[in-house]
């Protein structure tokens, strides 16, 4: 851990060791606020440093970071007396611990909604959204935005390298790894790519063994990315069993066969079992989908196809059924949602 040094004191009166201590128990709600007081802590807390000595001391906060739709009314005109609802994607995001709702302020460039079928991950505390549609004309975006929590503010990345839908993302240590989907032409993938946030910039990582389209991406225990199910051009909704797992440490893709339903598709539904494992989630109930998890895992669902849609917080032990509790929510974010990650501050 890095020792800081300052050339003048955190609070006036208190040694530094203190000065730091009442800091790094801020909540991050107060970030934007301590972040204006002066320019020693503004340089504190947009450290790296600082976030991993929170982290690790345990005063960080773990927050749903949630891609939905939300819809507005919009008056026709002077002339016409009937509403028109407009419907656009957002980002909501859930604090587990005050159990509030809030919406993320949009992206300058997206001012009337996100790219549709964009992606989510997270990583030392900041949110990153890749890829999509574009909301107007369609057609797929390489756009890449990352919205940091302390200055409450979104700045552009480096575009991806090339254009892909229905990928698989996952986030660590400071990079976002995606693979498969498909080009806007529809062909399947089989390129794999990792995007630094500290130097922005992107790295080709080795193929995949076979093209993946609609896989699921998830980080196992800060070691490997997997890259799961999906399926080839020719074999168009045949989801495939197998999966691509890229070792952090060896730089290197395997794979491994049965680790999916033939045939599932495991968008929304993979996760992390206690034993560290790959679980379906879907297996609870078919109509839960996952959104975001670390320690607990929030769901979406409903009770049958067309029901209204609900939110569960799931805690899973070894050896334990899985006990889910309802989440009460505002109406404008019982919307569907269509992507999630948790975002560590």
């Amino acid at each position: 851990m890095k020792t800081f040094e300052f050339s003048t004191e955190l609070l006036p009166g208190l040694p530094e060791e203190l000065g730091l201590e009442c800091l790094s128990r801020l909540p991050y709600t107060a970030h934007r606020l301590a972040f204006r007081v002066c320019h020693r802590w503004r340089e504190l807390l947009q450290s790296l440093d600082f976030y991993y000595h929170r982290k690790r001391l345990g005063y960080t906060q773990k927050l749903a970071c949630l891609l939905l739709v939300f819809n507005s009314a919009i008056q026709n005109g002077p002339k016409n007396p009937s509403v028109s609802v407009s419907s656009s994607y957002g980002i909501a995001v859930f604090d587990s611990v005050s159990q509030s709702w809030d919406r993320l302020a949009p992206i300058p460039k997206y001012l009337n909604g996100l790219p549709l079928f964009c992606q989510l991950a997270s990583c030392e505390g900041k949110l990153v959204v890749m890829g999509g549609w574009d909301p107007v004309m369609y057609d797929p975006v390489t756009d890449v935005f990352i919205y940091d929590f302390v200055t409450q503010q979104w700045r552009q990345g480096r575009d991806m390298p090339s254009k892909r839908s229905f990928f698989a993302i996952g986030a660590c240590g400071g990079r976002v790894f995606v693979a498969g989907g498909h080009d806007e032409n529809k062909n399947a993938s089989r390129t794999a790519w990792v995007y630094d946030l500290r130097t922005d910039e992107w790295t080709e990582l080795g193929e995949l063994s076979q093209e993946r389209d609609e896989c699921e991406g998830v980080v196992i225990g800060e070691e490997e990315f997997w890259v799961v199910s999906g399926y080839r051009t020719e074999s168009q909704g045949q989801f495939d069993g197998s999966a691509d797992v890229y070792g952090f440490k060896s730089e290197q893709w395997r794979r491994v066969e049965g680790v999916w339903e033939p045939g599932r598709c495991p968008r929304s539904c993979v996760g992390i079992g206690e034993d560290g494992k790959l679980l379906n989630w879907a297996e609870i109930d078919p109509g839960v989908r996952v959104r975001a998890s670390g320690g607990r895992v929030l769901v979406t669902g409903s009770e049958y196809g067309c029901g209204a849609l609900g939110f569960y917080t799931v805690e899973t032990k070894e050896g334990q059924n899985s006990k889910m509790e309802n989440i009460s929510m505002p109406n404008e974010f019982s919307e569907f949602v269509h992507a999630g990650c948790y975002a560590e501050i």
